[in-house]
């Protein structure tokens, strides 16, 4: 059932990518990874997914651009956003809230709070994630 979802994990640092992917590695998800917002909205084009994991302070093209964007186009509209980054404060809170994201988690990142956030945001029962 899982296996349906494709989550795209979105920051430039390949060891963030590596944890991440390591968190969700128990599930079936289909994951890929880009390193910028750029290389985030090629892959979006190419393949759209169920969820983005996104990064905020990257180069060519920060997490903010990439929301926008993602809200710009009327068939990105549905896919839903996980903000994971070291930008705490309420303002980029905010901000990311205001441009669509659905849940933003601050690093370092906790397994457990992943796992929820992923499991709320994509509408799957927390029993089956913490069956795996």
């Amino acid at each position: 059932m899982l296996s349906n979802y494709s989550i795209l994990i979105v920051d430039d640092v390949p060891l963030n990518q590596l944890l991440v992917k390591k968190m969700l590695g128990d599930f079936d998800f289909g994951v890929r990874t880009a390193e910028n917002g750029l290389e985030a909205i090629r892959e979006i084009m190419a393949e759209k997914p169920s969820l983005v994991l996104l990064d905020i302070l990257m180069p060519v093209m920060d997490g903010f651009e990439v929301l926008q964007k993602l809200k710009e186009k009327q068939e990105w509209n549905d896919i839903k956003v996980i903000v994971l980054s070291a930008l705490n404060s309420n303002e980029d809170i905010v901000r990311a809230f205001n441009l669509g994201a659905d849940d933003f988690i601050t690093k370092p990142i906790l397994m457990d709070k992943l796992c929820n956030s992923v499991a709320k945001v994509l509408e799957i029962p927390l029993k089956s994630v913490s069956e795996k």
